[in-house]
């Protein structure tokens, strides 16, 4: 039985001119050389190995099975969805839209959430932790 791939701690990284971001080894090794990356929660980005992606997708077309409402909010997120490919330096595009979403600008924290990678931008994760009362680095 393979393992699953989990995802854990805190990464302060930047975006190039290029839009594209450096994965932290620690977390790229569980990735391979593809991901896909989703608008998610709280106004971060999450970034999924196929097999969680499926998962998720699983989850989101059970919600698409509802009111027009949730079908909606399906239709707009898989229209967001975007097939990342990880290079060999570790680096992966972020696309426009997506660093919008997210409020990306510059510097990005790259978090593990055990079965994903999120992208945060540090104004958006400070507001959590004031708001959620979390322990503030």
């Amino acid at each position: 039985m393979a393992l699953t791939a989990r995802f854990f701690g805190r990464y302060e990284h930047a975006l190039d001119v290029k839009g594209r971001l450096i994965l932290p080894a620690k977390l790229r090794i569980h990735l391979g050389q593809h991901g896909y990356l989703t608008p998610h929660l709280e106004g971060c980005l999450a970034l999924w190995t196929d097999g969680e992606f499926e998962k998720e997708v699983e989850v989101r077309l059970a919600l698409a099975d509802g009111d027009a409402g949730p079908r909606n909010a399906v239709r707009d997120w898989a229209a967001a969805v975007f097939e990342a490919e990880i290079d060999r330096q570790g680096r992966m595009a972020v696309p426009a839209d997506l660093r919008s979403y997210a409020g990306l600008e510059q510097e990005v924290l790259v978090i593990g959430m055990i079965n994903r990678v999120e992208l945060w931008s540090p104004a958006s994760w400070a507001n959590r932790e004031q708001d959620t009362g979390a322990v503030q680095r």
